[in-house]
């Protein structure tokens, strides 16, 4: 389905150093978020401790609940709202060493100090992991991630050549930071959820990338004489029907699930939406002036010839 009658004629490439200033300015915020807030807000899985989901079965106050808890002197204690305005639900989120304790006795003892108060509580999911675990997830994630770059960096380089792999990975790489800053600036956490939706996003990115590298090199091959400036617009004006409209149906699935989706899934939508956004960006202005960048720091063999 093609969206436009003729080809688009924009001048992507023009407009790379306005989106490198962008980019640059973006993941700058997200350092200095992430600086800001003293790391990452990393989830149960990463850090391991007690999270409890509760339903209050009415109206309540989160300071009055949280002076609840301070007037016990029991530590740190979190919490915050939880789902739906109407499900009256928060979440509390505890340390390892807890004196709240763990299983029938914090269940208990959170009966007893909120029971008074809340009598239709009802206690209804309580998620426990121990410190050694959360770190052994931390770095098994981050592996996983490091792992599916070099796996990219490898074929790309097959298929393609080393110059449309930095390329490619230049776009990942910045993808990734977008939706992490994402995260750090609003506080959210990062679970293994989340990391299941930065991978999606490094093959949702990739694949976008890879149509528009495809097209590069068809019309490096029947244009040998133009630029590859000029062979970069081509090939982005010829995709771009499909870039919109890939990109257009898969953001509004995935805003779907962000705005009806529950709790339980609304950070892997956020993820996504974030990371689709920035996947298409990247890919038009990351990963193909990067390749074109490269190529004039260390032009191609033929090219070195005919100069």
């Amino acid at each position: 389905m093609e969206l436009f009658k003729d080809t688009l004629n924009l001048d992507f490439v023009g407009k790379y150093k306005m989106a490198m200033i962008f980019s640059g300015i973006v993941i700058l915020a997200s350092l200095v978020s992430i600086f800001l807030h003293k790391g990452l807000n990393y989830g149960i899985d990463f850090r391991g401790g007690t999270n409890v989901q509760i339903r209050l079965g009415q109206t309540y106050n989160l300071d009055e609940i949280r002076t609840i808890f301070s007037s016990l002197n029991i530590g740190e204690v979190m919490l915050q709202t939880f789902g739906d305005e109407e499900n009256n639900e928060i979440l509390l989120l505890l340390p390892v060493d807890s004196v709240l304790g763990t299983g029938e006795e914090l269940t208990g003892n959170i009966q007893k100090y909120l029971g008074t108060q809340y009598p239709q509580m009802e206690i209804r999911r309580i998620e426990s992991i121990g410190p050694k675990v959360g770190d052994e997830l931390k770095t098994s994630a981050l592996d996983a991630i490091l792992v599916a770059l070099g796996l990219v960096l490898i074929y790309i380089s097959f298929r393609f050549e080393w110059r449309f792999a930095v390329g490619a990975i230049a776009a990942l790489v910045h993808d990734i930071c977008f939706v992490v800053g994402v995260f750090s600036f609003f506080e959210h956490e990062i679970t293994l959820t989340v990391v299941a939706a930065l991978l999606t996003v490094v093959g949702y990115s990739l694949n976008d990338t890879i149509v528009i590298f495809d097209r590069v090199r068809e019309n490096q091959a029947r244009f040998r004489k133009r630029e590859l400036s000029d062979l970069i617009n081509l090939s982005t004006n010829e995709t771009m029907s499909r870039t919109i409209l890939t990109s257009g149906t898969t953001l509004l699935v995935v805003a779907a699930l962000y705005a009806m989706g529950g709790e339980i899934i609304h950070d892997f939508a956020l993820a996504l939406l974030v990371g689709i956004v920035s996947g298409t960006y990247s890919t038009i202005y990351i990963a193909s002036p990067c390749l074109l960048w490269l190529n004039r720091v260390v032009p191609q063999k033929s090219e070195q010839k005919q100069a």
